[in-house]
């Protein structure tokens, strides 16, 4: 192991490589698409596949404020990849839904995010990936905030 690498803590080791994956996997989206997408519009469309959730339950399951995420719905609006309708619960909250190019980007960059893994895999082995993946998704026993 790198000796970096061992001075860090868990928490600064998943968060450099998590940095490291999104801006790789920004970058191969933007060189395959003419469609630029950040990593944060990434996030709330994330959020948004196959659900049509309010703008205030998309601003509960990503750190960002209420204004941030409707600044991000917007531009996704004008990129073509939301639509933003009025909530049927509160006149003052909107919902969001992805178009079916916003599904179609989705589902493309789900692609090359799978391309990612299996170069990660070839390096690492499939065995080690499957092995990290299965730990990520353990319980670790931390309470949400």
């Amino acid at each position: 192991m790198n000796l970096e690498l061992r001075n860090l803590d868990l928490i600064d080791i998943i968060s450099e490589r998590h940095l490291q994956l999104r801006d790789i996997a920004e970058r191969d989206w933007n060189e395959a698409s003419d469609i630029h997408i950040s990593n944060s519009e990434w996030f709330i469309l994330a959020r948004i596949y196959r659900k049509n959730p309010s703008v205030s339950q998309v601003t509960r399951r990503v750190d960002m404020s209420r204004q941030a995420v409707h600044k991000f719905a917007k531009g996704l609006k004008a990129k073509g990849l939301v639509e933003i309708t009025d909530s049927r619960h509160n006149n003052r909250d909107k919902c969001l839904k992805l178009t079916d190019l916003g599904r179609e980007c989705y589902e493309k960059n789900l692609l090359l995010k799978k391309d990612l893994e299996m170069k990660i895999a070839e390096e690492i082995g499939l065995d080690r990936l499957n092995s990290l993946k299965e730990i990520l998704v353990l319980n670790w026993g931390i309470k949400e905030y």
